[in-house]
């Protein structure tokens, strides 16, 4: 009875992997001898029934390459930390840890962040600074030549005293808050940084590590094929030669 759901070894397009027998898809699966040889050791010793030909699929190898991280960093640095597991992570997964750290963190500022943003940014510059400096030399220049009778301020401009006090008062508040923004968001700067150098050190690592795999199998490869080179001289020698006591 044939109901549709049968497929011929041919036709099937998944396998089961090595490692942990789940089935996976045919392309999802790695040979294990092309896996880094730190992350290959560490997998046969924990399945030491594998066979040199052995495949593994992907999520089991982003779980190795997790545990072999963790690992790394742990006998590094002691107990990781939210940064380093992180760190691993992304480590695992290949994914990326760059980030516009300034636009997520501007994007998520409220009303008043960026209102104290905007009072900090112009009270720290130039226009400021004339158009206030104008507005005190107008003031009390309009005063002056108002007289004591006519004026609403008169000397020693008492009033303009407390339209500066109270100025002062909330722009210093202000300037406060913008700063301890700034300094959150230098602090997020500096983790991402530090993310992304421990990361580059860990892949630089690893780098290294396959490319000494790499030299040594081709050394060997290339010690094989010297060693048959050899037996192929040695033959051709024992051919050429005449028999003794010829």
């Amino acid at each position: 009875k044939d109901d549709g759901m049968t497929e011929t070894p041919d036709s099937a397009a998944t396998r089961r992997c090595d490692v942990t027998g789940e089935a996976a898809e045919a392309g999802d699966l790695v040979p294990l001898a092309v896996v880094r040889p730190a992350i290959a050791e560490r997998i046969r010793a924990e399945h030491p029934g594998l066979a040199p030909d052995a495949r593994i699929s992907r999520a089991e190898l982003s779980r190795q390459r997790l545990a072999y991280v963790e690992d790394l960093l742990t006998g590094e640095r002691g107990a990781l930390g939210a940064l380093e597991e992180q760190v691993a992570r992304s480590v695992a997964n290949h994914d990326i840890l760059a980030a516009d750290v300034e636009r997520e963190y501007d994007d998520s500022r409220s009303f008043g962040e960026k209102a104290a943003d905007v009072v900090a940014t112009f009270g720290g510059s130039w226009r400021f600074i004339i158009i206030f400096g104008a507005f005190l030399v107008v003031w009390m220049a309009v005063n002056v030549a108002a007289g004591e009778k006519r004026a609403f301020d008169v000397y020693p401009f008492i009033l303009l005293n407390l339209v500066l006090s109270c100025i002062a008062a909330v722009q210093a508040p202000v300037i406060m808050m913008s700063q301890r923004r700034q300094e959150s968001k230098d602090r997020l700067r500096s983790e991402n940084d530090y993310k992304i150098d421990l990361k580059a050190e860990l892949e630089i690592r690893h780098l290294h590590e396959k490319m000494d795999h790499l030299l040594n199998r081709q050394w060997r490869h290339q010690t094989e094929i010297q060693r048959v080179q050899l037996e192929l001289l040695h033959e051709l020698t024992e051919r050429r030669s005449p028999p003794s006591g010829a």
